[in-house]
Parts: C-alpha cells; sequence; structure tokens
C-alpha cells in the first residue's frame, strides 16, 4: 500500500485535466473578490437598417400601350351603343387627355346650360345676389328646377347677354338657346371642360373665387337621384361636382338627349369629365352609355400613367 508522501504517477492526460480544472477554480474565485463589480458582457448593437435608394419614373412606353387600348375599347363601345355620343376627359394632374368628337357643337345640353346661367348671372351682379336669387339658384342646380332657370335667364339678359359671357370666357363651342329656351343651348364636350376650369382656377369673366365657389358647392350637393352620369367615374371617397341635362326630342324621331359634365377629384386625380348622347331611344339608354363611358376611363386612368423604380447611382457626380 502507497504511503501518503508518495508520488502519484497519472500520467500526462489525467495531469492535463487536473490543470485545467484548477485553472477553472482560480479564475472563478478570482471574480469572486471582495470590492470588486462583476464583469458585465458587452453590449452588442443591432446592425443598422439603411434605406435602399431608389428613383421612380413614368413609364412612357407602357403608359402610350395602356392608352391606346382605352381609346380602342372607349371607341368599341361607343360603336355598339344607339345614337350619337360624343366625349371629352382631361385629368388636372396627370395632364391626361381622352376624347372623341370633342369638338362637335350642335348637340344641346339641356339642363345642363343652367350652370351657364348662374355663372354669367353672378359675373354681371359682381357677385350681389339677393337672398331671393340665391334660392333660385339652389333650386336650379341642385333640384334642376326649370321655373328657377327661367326666372334667372330673364335676370342675366336672355341669350344676348350669355353670348358675351361665352365670349369673355373662351367658350368658342357654345351658342345659347333661342329666346327664352335655354334648354337650346349648344355646346361641345371640349367646351364644358373649359367652363369647369373656368371654375376650378378663375380667368377671365368676373368671377369671384367665392362665385366659383358657390357654383361648384351646389354642383357637390345636386339631389340623388340627379347623382348619375360622370360620378360613375368616382372612386370610394372621391368629390364629384356635376349637371346633367335630359330632354325628349319629339322632332328628332321622338329621341332624347342626354347629357352628363362635372369634376371627380380625389388622391393624384382632378379629372374632367363631359359625355354628351343624342338620338337616344329613352333617358335610360343615353344614362347607361354615359355611365358606360365614365366607369371604364375612371378605372382605367391610373393605367395610363404608370411608374418604374431603378436603384440609385452608386457613384454620383460630385
Amino acid at each position: 500500500m502507497a504511503g501518503l508522501g508518495r508520488d502519484l504517477d497519472l500520467g500526462p492526460g489525467r495531469r492535463s485535466a487536473i490543470a485545467v480544472a484548477a485553472m477553472g477554480v482560480f479564475v472563478f474565485l478570482g471574480g469572486c473578490g471582495a470590492g470588486k463589480a462583476p464583469v458585465m458582457p458587452a453590449v452588442v448593437e443591432a446592425p443598422v437598417k439603411v434605406a435602399r435608394c431608389v428613383l421612380k419614373f413614368r413609364d412612357t412606353r407602357l403608359g402610350n400601350a395602356a392608352r391606346a387600348r382605352l381609346s380602342r375599347d372607349l371607341a368599341t363601345y361607343v360603336r355598339g351603343r344607339p345614337g350619337r355620343i360624343v366625349y371629352a376627359a382631361h385629368d388636372l394632374v396627370t395632364g391626361i387627355r381622352l376624347g372623341l368628337g370633342e369638338h362637335e357643337h350642335d348637340m344641346i345640353t339641356a339642363s345642363g346650360a343652367k350652370v351657364d346661367i348662374l355663372a354669367a348671372l353672378l359675373s354681371r351682379r359682381d357677385s350681389r345676389l339677393d337672398a331671393g336669387e340665391r334660392d333660385l339658384a339652389a333650386r336650379m342646380i341642385r333640384e334642376s328646377d326649370n321655373s328657377a332657370a327661367d326666372a334667372l335667364w330673364s335676370r342675366v339678359g336672355g341669350g344676348g347677354a350669355m353670348s358675351d359671357f361665352y365670349a369673355r370666357i373662351g367658350l368658342t363651342e357654345t351658342t345659347p338657346g333661342p329666346s327664352q329656351y335655354w334648354g337650346g343651348t349648344n355646346t361641345s364636350p371640349a367646351d364644358r371642360l373649359r367652363l369647369l376650369k373656368v371654375l376650378i382656377r378663375g380667368g377671365k369673366g368676373g368671377l369671384t373665387p367665392a362665385d366659383r365657389g358657390m357654383v361648384l358647392g351646389l354642383m357637390e350637393r345636386v339631389q340623388q337621384d340627379q347623382a348619375w352620369g360622370v360620378s360613375a367615374a368616382a372612386r370610394p371617397g372621391d368629390r364629384v361636382a356635376l349637371k346633367n341635362g335630359w330632354t325628349p326630342r319629339p322632332f328628332i324621331h321622338n329621341t332624347w338627349a342626354v347629357t352628363s359634365y362635372g369634376r371627380i377629384a380625389g388622391p393624384e386625380r382632378d379629372l374632367l369629365l363631359s359625355v354628351q348622347t343624342d338620338q337616344q331611344p329613352g333617358e335610360g339608354t343615353g344614362i347607361q352609355t354615359i355611365e358606360g363611358i365614365a366607369r371604364m376611363i375612371g378605372t382605367r386612368l391610373h393605367h395610363l400613367t404608370p411608374t418604374t423604380t431603378r436603384p440609385c447611382p452608386t457613384n454620383p457626380i460630385p
């Protein structure tokens, strides 16, 4: 039996294991010395995310192709509908224009002329309408009241005064109806858009911002049963200001003339649209045609200005 003082022959493997264990004890005990704070691990920061730089461009090629398809589809739709149909569209945000027969000016606008009457009256009166005239104006635009239109047409000065007004504001394709027949006013889709631009932007004609706001405000609040037409181009949440016209044409094969024009405004869009029809077999057919055109333009307008993205240059020129 070996004595206590005898060296043990542990072999090289056993000696290495004992040395490592002893070192571990030494390190552990060294970290527990009195008065010393424990060593805290270093904080590792999360990597910073760098935003990817991209440039956005309008894709002209794709936009032109989409425009060609839309124009072709609109033409096909119009050919398949009865009567005569013309329209004009202009988006003030993108500059996109569309049209078919937009300068034809021998189509009556019917009640669409009521906006003209109010604008001309405000221009002549320097915005000073009395309470009775303001009531007539509201009934004429919002309810399309014909008696109110008769009264204000007379106060404007009839067809002669209306011709002067059209000349001042640049409506070269609009002719007032004869005598007291304001509903026989002939106009073009292009002139309807010119009128809308005067109401939106001002210019010649003597209409103040308050005048223009009054007319557009009434057009935004037409009765619900008269809110059909170009409003079909609106997306949820868009604001619509419009005026419609409709009248039987007993001397033209018992057909109808149906018209609608207005402004559809919302995010990234300020669309002016006018659609005029005549020789329609009925009022409902004319409305369907107008709304078919408006809906096609409204739902596909954003396809006409597609964009593409590219990464920013890595070595910008100083």
